[in-house]
């Protein structure tokens, strides 16, 4: 997250590249993907967070935005879980990989689930 401090002064930059699996509820992996975003400007936010003390009450801004990730699940399996395996990250602060267990690395949203029956069977 980065102030309209460090936006005004252009020290306001990072990269983040997630990478996350999505597992049966037997820890068996059926598909991995990963999604990169980047931030340089204001033009590249995704999302602004209200409650700071000033004009506007901006309380930071948050460097993100929409990456679709589209996983198939085979019809035997019933439920997913979705593990975050890897976030690497380059900010004004440095360079970090979290690979630590706990540490959250990405946050899934607007989940979208697409049901596709198998076709109906022939007639003899």
């Amino acid at each position: 997250m980065y102030s309209e401090e460090e936006m005004k002064s252009g020290k306001a930059y990072s990269r983040y590249r997630v990478v996350i699996g999505a597992l049966t509820m037997k820890g068996d992996l059926l598909s991995r993907g990963a999604v990169e975003a980047e931030f340089r400007t204001p033009a590249d936010l995704f999302d602004r967070i209200g409650g700071g003390t000033g004009p506007g009450g901006l309380k930071a801004v948050a460097p993100a935005g929409r990456e679709g990730v589209t996983v198939e699940v085979p019809a035997d399996v019933d439920q997913v879980a979705l593990l975050g395996e890897t976030l690497d990250a380059i900010t004004p602060a440095g360079h970090e990989t979290a690979v630590m267990p706990g540490r959250p690395v990405a946050i899934v949203s607007n989940v979208l689930f697409e049901y596709k029956p198998a076709p109906p069977p022939k007639k003899r």
